[in-house]
């Protein structure tokens, strides 16, 4: 599992996470939520190394989470790509496989099949030669999922990736996130759209700097877990499976 101990995180001496204790079980997919500020993609930054400056232990079995990223994906959220950088969708997809190449070694007949297995995953093999700038929300995130896959890692970040993007999109990777949970791999998606919580994850973070909770769907996407960590913000909104307004 991901053990997380301590886990606290500072922005300008504000605190963004406040000692986040909790246990992750590898094979599931799970939605983490909570309001805007929450924490929720520092969270996940926070697990990759992304932030530096923090404190506490973050570990994967027995080892520091820092020895494992190789057999880490991630994708982000689409402001934290710079989307003029001149590169194809072919080789977007393609840098998903220099983790795990040895030193000095490029890219070779093996990795290119691969890449282009990933791209029919996602149906994006017609756009091979576009420029990323040129796609739409929906695209460009199959790129960059396509890329985690071509990593061939076994845990999974996804960092808002049903944002700004159209249904056939959604659908897709919808879809993906599901078979690769049901072939052991693990799934952590930072969430915003508490509808789509109990039809998406097996298991359910929520944050408010602090863990409000952790545990199965079908009995931590609660009301009384949702109104602790959204409050007044959460306004009147209907929520399939949780008894009406919250």
């Amino acid at each position: 599992m991901i053990q997380v101990k301590n886990l606290n995180v500072d922005y300008f001496g504000n605190p963004a996470l406040e000692q986040v204790d909790i246990d992750i079980p590898l094979g599931y997919s799970i939605g983490i939520i909570g309001p805007n500020g929450a924490g929720k993609s520092t969270f996940i930054k926070s697990l990759l190394g992304i932030i530096k400056k923090r404190s506490g232990t973050i570990t994967v079995g027995n080892s520091d989470i820092a020895l494992c990223q190789k057999d880490i994906a991630y994708v982000p959220q689409k402001s934290d790509v710079d989307l003029t950088f001149p590169i194809t969708v072919r080789d977007t997809v393609l840098t998903g496989t220099y983790p795990k190449l040895k030193l000095f070694r490029r890219p070779g007949k093996k990795e290119k099949e691969l890449v282009e297995r990933c791209m029919e995953m996602v149906d994006i093999s017609d756009l091979a030669h576009k420029q990323i700038s040129n796609l739409s929300g929906g695209q460009l995130q199959r790129v960059f999922i396509a890329r985690a896959l071509a990593q061939q890692a076994n845990i999974f970040f996804l960092d808002e990736p049903f944002v700004g993007i159209d249904l056939v999109s959604e659908k897709i990777i919808v879809n993906l996130l599901k078979k690769l949970r049901e072939e052991g791999k693990t799934i952590l998606v930072v969430h915003h759209d508490l509808h789509e919580v109990e039809e998406y994850f097996d298991k359910v973070i929520i944050l408010n700097r602090k863990l409000i909770a952790f545990g199965d769907i079908s009995t931590t996407f609660s009301s009384q877990n949702i109104q602790s960590a959204y409050g007044s913000s959460l306004g009147n909104v209907q929520i399939k499976g949780l008894g009406g307004l919250v």
